[in-house]
């Protein structure tokens, strides 16, 4: 992989097995990130349409699902152009709720793909935000 890695841990207070829904089940995936047609499990495509317009997103293949602590999946979209990275999903359950870290690696190194690795840190961060509010959490200024 690359020097180019996007790590970001989050705390929640729900059980890995909630937080695991909200990684892998259709309807839990679209309130907070993108909608698949199915349930992510190990060996299918992933395919993620946005939830108002439609369009496919973001694709690749689930690699692993091991419910509830891990998920890795293969993850491009459009700007990437053919280049592939890898996210990975690690629950950890933690007195009051999961820890969720997510690394996303793989991304493109050059100085022209900068742009692209901003705007991907900045959607998982309004991603995990949105995952908050689906889950009802609140965060204490």
């Amino acid at each position: 992989m690359t020097d180019s890695v996007l790590q970001k841990t989050i705390f929640l207070r729900a059980k890995p097995e909630t937080v695991w829904a909200y990684l892998t089940e259709p309807e839990r995936l679209a309130e907070w990130f993108h909608k698949p047609q199915r349930t992510l499990a190990k060996g299918q495509k992933l395919e993620m349409y946005g939830t108002t317009s439609g369009d496919l997103l973001i694709w690749g293949e689930v690699r692993e699902a091991r419910a509830p602590e891990y998920l890795e999946y293969t993850f491009t979209v459009k700007p990437m152009g053919d280049a592939v990275s890898v996210v990975k999903w690690t629950l950890t359950p933690i007195a009051g709720g999961t820890r969720l870290s997510l690394l996303h690696e793989g991304l493109p190194q050059t100085a022209e793909a900068f742009g692209l690795i901003l705007a991907l840190d900045n959607g998982w961060d309004e991603h995990f935000g949105k995952m908050r509010t689906a889950m009802h959490e609140t965060v204490d200024a």
